[in-house]
């Protein structure tokens, strides 16, 4: 019996560590956003924690039985601290100034590190009580061992991506892990001298009430943002008249609102101001019953705006995440009333009443690679955090969409002016078109942009307003992006 509770604890710990790591990642973004270089830094800081912990286990393991067993104990109470307080620890790192790839690499080492050596440091003494628990088995013994790090890592995956973090949030997740890991301790049992049952190494029980009060408390804190799902963290944010919708703090919509009695039209105009400048240019460019493609719902306001203006107009939006469609029907009227009024599920392809906006809650890559309608324009405002997804800013990508688009292509970008990420794009829409206009808004204190892009077969009308700081730039020639060879994200 204790054989297969020692296997039991490593598949459990296994789990924990690969629950862990998936959280970082996730709890990471409204920091420092999701891109390559951050989900890189999270594995390889997580990994060499993993690495170092089971390295200082071997050295636990060595030692006298009843030693190498407090010292697990400990570590696991101590896994569960950290754990528990991930979340706060990362987000006062980031409150005292961490920023960028310098500060990102800080701030993942500080909050993460430390639990991961610890949560590997049981491991190696397991192990070897599940070999010598079955004198004569030691080669089928080791192979369950693996095994069952193995699968309690494909576990811990599971439930962090498709249960724990879409359904209960990061923080409810971290201190979920601390729970797990406190509730593992009891198991971990001393040599008993004598033969009669008894454990003679030190009673846990004041220490795990320690730490099972902090792990509660971490609860106190309060979620990392007002709505959470596996892959945005929301908030809404009212200044005077306006409501601003973040996903892991970008700013991805605005909508101004009026008191229910008033039909003022500052109620119908956008808010933010490179919407303003793409709505500008559909409305010189395209026709009275467009069909429009936008990769990235958000704030649903162009559409609204689209929809509004021009009664036989069609739209799709591709939005990832229904969460935000959730929000923006609770909470940004004219978009809520927009998709009440003429919204309808266009992945099912049944239209009620007057569907002319039509959602489909998918990756944008994977609904190009599948539809086989067409469009006459389309509208690429699909965010990660505050970066293009990689797999969206590739020529691939653009190919597909000249395939399937007749008429122009808007982009929107934040980035440096005439930033890496801005020429890559620049340089794909210049390969498949022969006009392409860029305008940017004013910098913000991190030096980045809304940089904000058309392209077409045709040339454009001239736009003689502009929005509030905004002007025509010039974009050097850049490397573009390939689904080989693409965007990393911003550095």
């Amino acid at each position: 019996m204790q054989f297969w509770i020692t296997i039991s604890l490593i598949l459990v710990l296994s789990a924990l560590g690969l629950t862990y790591e998936i959280a970082a990642g996730r709890v990471l973004a409204p920091f420092f956003g999701t891109s390559l270089l951050t989900w890189t830094t999270v594995i390889a800081t997580i990994l060499a924690g993993f690495s170092l912990g089971s390295a200082l286990g071997g050295l636990v393991a060595e030692q006298e039985r009843d030693r190498a067993v407090r010292s697990v104990r400990n570590a696991l109470i101590a896994t569960a601290i950290i754990m528990a307080l991930s979340p706060s620890v990362l987000g006062l790192i980031y409150a005292m100034g961490a920023r960028d790839t310098g500060g990102m690499f800080l701030a993942v080492f500080l909050a993460f590190f430390p639990a991961s050596v610890l949560v590997t440091l049981p491991s190696p003494l397991l192990a070897k009580l599940a070999v010598e628990a079955r004198p004569g088995r030691e080669g089928s013994s080791l192979g369950l061992v693996l095994a069952a790090g193995s699968f309690g890592a494909i576990v811990g995956a599971i439930l962090a991506g498709f249960v724990a973090l879409p359904l209960f949030g990061s923080v409810a997740t971290f201190a979920g892990c601390g729970i797990a890991a406190l509730l593992c301790v009891p198991f971990i049992k001393g040599q008993p001298p004598s033969g009669d049952g008894t454990d003679e190494t030190a009673n846990p029980r004041p220490l795990l009430g320690v730490a099972g009060l902090v792990v509660l408390l971490s609860f106190a804190s309060g979620p990392v943002c007002r709505y959470e799902s596996g892959l945005s963290c929301i908030d809404l944010v009212n200044q005077g008249s306006t409501v601003f919708l973040y996903s892991d703090r970008t700013q991805q919509a605005a909508e101004r609102a009026v008191p229910d009695n008033q039909t003022a039209r500052a109620s119908r105009s956008l808010a933010m101001p490179y919407a303003q400048w793409i709505w500008a240019r559909m409305d010189r460019d395209l026709g009275p019953d467009p069909a429009v493609l936008f990769i990235g719902g958000g704030g649903y306001t162009l559409p609204t705006r689209l929809l509004e203006t021009r009664p036989s107009a069609e739209v799709v939006a591709v939005e990832i995440d229904p969460l935000i469609t959730h929000v923006v029907r609770a909470h940004l009227p004219w978009a809520g009333a927009m998709i009440e009024r003429v919204g309808y599920d266009a992945k099912s392809g049944r239209r009620d009443g007057d569907g002319r906006l039509g959602i489909v809650h998918a990756d944008g890559r994977v609904f190009l690679n599948e539809t086989d309608r067409r469009f006459d324009a389309v509208v690429m405002d699909a965010f990660s955090s505050g970066s293009v997804p990689a797999h969206l800013a590739t020529m691939e990508t653009y190919a597909r969409l000249k395939a399937i688009v007749d008429g122009p292509v808007y982009v929107n970008l934040i980035d440096v002016p005439d930033g890496h990420l801005a020429r890559g794009i620049h340089a794909i829409l210049s390969d498949l078109y022969p006009y392409v206009d860029a305008v940017q808004g004013p910098v913000s204190m991190r030096g980045r942009a809304n940089i904000v892009l058309a392209a077409s077969d045709e040339p454009f009308a001239r736009l003689t307003d502009l929005p509030t700081g905004y002007e025509t730039v010039s974009i050097h020639a850049g490397r573009a992006f390939t689904d080989d060879r693409g965007w990393v994200g911003h550095r």
